[in-house]
């Protein structure tokens, strides 16, 4: 299984409020780069774009504690989408069969896998 390799380790804080500022100031750069919906544009994808607004709507869906989780690999995530040339797992949405999820598997500087869904 061909995994990418970010140049960037897991965001560090202590709280979920550190972790959540640190993620916020790498969005809103790429909310600056565009006027309306912020993007990130995918090598995996032939270039397509990736909004990353999804991503804010599902993570406060979530638990507390699952955010801080998330949020660790924000920046090991966008750098994964950005540049990773590998497209390893397709599958239907089983909630909406018109829907493609794809998985992507990456390690962080420090050695963390994770996995991104699109």
């Amino acid at each position: 299984m061909d995994v990418y390799q970010s140049k960037y380790p897991k965001l560090t804080g202590s709280s979920y409020l550190e972790l959540e500022r640190k993620a916020r100031q790498l969005y809103l750069v790429e909310v600056h780069r565009t006027k309306r919906n912020p993007y990130v544009r995918s090598r995996c994808f032939n270039g397509d774009k990736v909004f990353l607004k999804l991503f804010w709507q599902h993570l406060h869906q979530k638990y507390r504690s699952d955010r801080e989780r998330r949020l660790a690999y924000y920046q090991a995530a966008l750098d994964t989408i950005r540049h990773t040339v590998h497209r390893t797992e397709a599958r239907q949405n089983p909630n909406n069969k018109s829907e493609t999820v794809y998985r992507l598997p990456a390690k962080t500087k420090d050695g963390h896998t994770f996995y991104i869904q699109i």
